[in-house]
């Protein structure tokens, strides 16, 4: 296998109804389901959150490397994600996935580099460049 091929693996496993669980060697396990808007269970992750919720963590943790990269002294990062899921003629598909970000920095001098991390990890997120669903960032930085 090539040198920058990597794999991930998982198992789903049926447990009853409309839920099932997700393994991964060494990793907890999640318990997943059809959500309630499909007949499914309330309270149970669902393909749904899993899709837009990598999306989110792909930001996160491609933000981390690059505020390193442009010496950016944050203080605090958040995201909150919405995915939009519409209705389309091949059934339904994600629109657009919305992610706000909060980073807090220590000083003024630190806002266009936190500025440019949120791009850079927006152009660099490769969850994000290997769907087809829009991805729209909108940044909130302030000096702490």
């Amino acid at each position: 296998m090539a040198e920058d091929v990597y794999t991930y693996e998982n198992t789903v496993t049926w447990k009853k109804e409309k839920i099932g669980e997700v393994t991964w060697e060494g990793k907890p396990t999640i318990e997943v389901a059809t959500p309630p808007e499909f007949k499914g269970h309330e309270d149970i992750i669902t393909p749904e959150d899993l899709y837009v919720a990598a999306e989110n963590v792909c930001i996160f943790t491609t933000f981390l490397s690059r505020a390193k990269l442009v010496n950016c002294d944050f203080k605090s990062f958040k995201t909150d994600a919405k995915g939009f899921l519409e209705k389309s003629p091949n059934g339904y598909t994600f629109t657009k996935i919305l992610i706000n970000v909060y980073v807090t920095v220590a000083t003024k001098e630190d806002i266009p580099r936190a500025e440019e991390a949120i791009k850079l990890a927006k152009d660099r997120c490769f969850i994000g460049n290997s769907i087809k669903t829009e991805v729209e960032i909108k940044s909130f930085v302030e000096v702490s």
